[in-house]
């Protein structure tokens, strides 16, 4: 590999020497703000799994329906029917109202990840997540004068709002994160998403049992507060790129340019949507985002309901037990970064091996668990203790495929983002439809029901896995124009040690010759 290759791909600590500035360089306080970015957009997707168990009447659904058989019928652990709430909701009827948001949330996607890479990733992040923050205000309104389709309604603006926070924040940590970083502050804002359902689930819980005009609209008044103010700041305090923020250290704006672009001019060429299309490491992710994405929102939306139907768990309970998988992901998600970064930076395994090996346990162990906690439905304390393994394990996936975008295309990360996001976003809502069509009839025995969603949350798990597999790379693609950098790097170089110095207008018209 040539010296002017390393610098690129940042692979030597001599090429790109770190700058001095330890814990208080901005690129942290970047990852800091998407971190906390990423854990409000999950509070706000997460926060109605838990309300619809406050907010529904299940006496009610009950009455109107015969009672489901529970297999468990020695155990004493009787449902608290005090805990009802206001609607009669049928299982498929909350499918659907869960689902609502993601339908906004899946229409955003691309068109978003196509705006921000040619007007930047700022404000549609900020701005979008305003919108999501100000309209969970109105969700109790919606739910009591307009009914479920006045609630679905507002949730699938909110989605929309929502949208731009996965594409935006990749596009974001493109332009931020030098590439030997990439697993650990990759994994550290992904990361968010299960701090916000660890924090959303319980507090949720309780806001329910105890909270102001009836419990559960407390949940989204809280929650819509604390995503204004995050909005408000980070468009506020954080810049597009390293090159627009007018405090960052000049060491640290050369470091991270260097690294990514090869000069600290960065290029930005058209989308090579021909040669995407064509490309099998990018379908490689696009299904490993398809079938972790239907897995995980299987268990996201449908958890506490199933903490609920089956191990018959309070509601204030329900908050805090489902929320211990996504605890133990969190602290996975972490650890498996740093051992990642090593991985690849030690040199013993290639970025390919690493992602491949780090993702296989990301959805193979979801999947295992899953089969086998469609076993112990009885045992509430194995159950548990299963699926916090199994979906803590899942963590592998923010080293693996999720952070795969940058591997291939640091320049078209977030489009790639947007349309894996998408697409994944489009299995994960036929999750809560599916589950509560298949555990809505109540004349079959609820645990059987509850197998079959789990069965097929895990087969989804282990094929995209493997396809993932066969065909992902962690390879930077020939169309991210590498060699073009390469070059520029070369001019640029040239051109510092040269005394009849070349112009970076020249040296960029010199690339483009190339392409």
């Amino acid at each position: 590999m040539s010296a002017s290759k390393e610098a690129i791909c940042g692979s030597t600590e001599k090429d790109l020497e770190k700058p001095p500035l330890g814990c208080f360089a901005t690129r942290y306080f970047v990852t800091f703000m998407l971190f906390l970015g990423m854990a409000n957009a999950y509070v706000m997707r997460t926060n109605m799994s838990v309300a619809i168990v406050a907010m529904v009447n299940h006496t009610a659904i009950k009455v109107n329906d015969e009672e489901a058989v529970d297999e468990c019928g020695d155990r004493d652990l009787p449902i608290d029917d005090s805990q009802d709430g206001e609607f009669a909701w049928s299982s498929s009827l909350q499918g659907y109202i869960l689902s609502s948001f993601f339908y906004g949330y899946v229409i955003t996607q691309i068109p978003f990840g196509i705006l921000a890479k040619k007007y930047g990733s700022l404000r549609f992040l900020g701005y979008g997540m305003l919108v999501n923050s100000v309209f969970a205000f109105l969700v109790p309104v919606a739910a009591r004068q307009g009914g479920v389709w006045g609630l679905c309604a507002v949730r699938f603006i909110q989605g929309l709002g929502e949208g731009p926070i996965v594409p935006c924040t990749h596009a974001m940590l493109a332009k931020w994160i030098p590439p030997n970083e990439r697993s650990r502050m990759g994994a550290a804002v992904y990361a968010g998403a299960q701090f916000g359902t660890i924090i959303s689930m319980p507090l949720s819980g309780l806001l329910a049992e105890y909270g102001f005009d009836g419990g559960w609209p407390s949940i989204f008044y809280v929650f819509g507060i604390v995503g204004t103010v995050w909005s408000i700041a980070f468009l506020i305090f954080v810049y597009e790129d390293p090159s627009a923020h007018p405090k960052i250290d000049e060491r640290e704006k050369k470091y991270i340019n260097d690294a990514l672009w090869g000069t600290d001019v960065v290029k930005s060429p058209p989308i090579p949507f021909k040669a995407i299309l064509k490309s099998m490491p990018f379908y490689a992710i696009l299904f490993a985002h398809m079938g972790h994405n239907y897995g995980y929102e299987t268990l996201m939306t449908e958890l506490p309901t199933y903490m609920k139907q089956v191990l018959r768990f309070s509601l204030k309970s329900n908050g805090l037990l489902s929320s211990l998988p996504y605890l133990a992901m969190w602290l996975f998600s972490m650890f498996i970064s740093v051992i990642a970064d090593w991985m690849i930076s030690s040199k013993r395994f290639t970025h390919t091996a690493t992602r491949k090996l780090i993702n296989s346990i990301g959805q193979y162990g979801p999947g295992i668990a899953l089969i086998a906690a469609s076993y112990t439905g009885c045992d509430r304390a194995l159950t548990l203790a299963i699926l916090t393994i199994g979906v803590g394990l899942n963590g592998g996936i923010y080293s693996g495929f999720k952070i795969n975008h940058l591997d291939l295309t640091p320049r078209f990360a977030g489009f790639l983002m947007a349309i894996t996001n998408c697409s994944a976003n489009m299995a994960g809502l036929l999750a809560p439809i599916a589950a509560g069509n298949l555990i809505s009839d109540h004349t079959k025995p609820i645990m059987g029901q509850w197998q079959i969603v789990f069965f097929i949350a895990a087969l989804v798990y282990i094929v995209c896995g493997t396809f993932y597999n066969i065909f992902g790379s962690g390879e930077r693609q020939y169309w991210d124009n590498p060699e073009g950098d390469e070059q520029k790097a070369a001019l640029s170089n040239g051109a510092n040690s040269s005394p009849a110095r070349l112009s970076m207008p020249q040296a960029i018209t010199a690339t483009e010759s190339r392409q």
